[in-house]
């Protein structure tokens, strides 16, 4: 039987509903860890070149020189991002190659979606939706207590 969280998944065409109970939901440290790596905006363009370049990963020396960074700067990113859990390393050769940890970067969505959307959708509701685009003077204004 699936959960609410399940079923939102479910809903919204994703296929890997039963993926999230098998490896479980990341605990609130992991997930603060993860999101904390994320909210830089080096490391958040490491991780996004790993996540397109897939499983097979990339050489560090390519993601240095696809954005750019020194080696030591580098280095101090993919620490971060492998320490949070969202990225890890195997040697090949003498080169050393990155791939995102794909396994902890759903079970981080599976936890957001279950603890921070009530394991609802995420989406704004259609009327809020509506009103993209308008200035906050239109925007519906919460209810003061008296």
């Amino acid at each position: 039987m699936l959960g609410n969280a399940d079923q939102a998944l479910e809903s919204r065409g994703f296929d890997f509903v039963l993926y999230f109970d098998i490896i479980g939901n990341m605990e609130m440290k992991g997930a603060i860890e993860a999101l904390s790596a994320l909210a830089q905006e080096t490391r958040l363009q490491v991780h996004r070149l790993l996540v397109e370049a897939g499983p097979a990963g990339l050489p560090a020396g390519r993601i240095g020189e696809a954005l750019d960074l020194p080696p030591a700067t580098l280095s101090f990113h993919l620490a971060q991002l492998a320490r949070a859990g969202l990225a890890q390393s195997r040697q090949e050769g003498r080169f050393v190659i990155y791939s995102a940890d794909f396994q902890n970067m759903n079970a981080l969505v599976g936890y957001l979606t279950e603890n921070c959307c009530g394991g609802r959708s995420c989406a704004p509701s259609p009327k809020l939706a509506s009103m993209k685009g308008k200035n906050d003077e239109t925007l519906p204004r919460a209810r003061r207590r008296a």
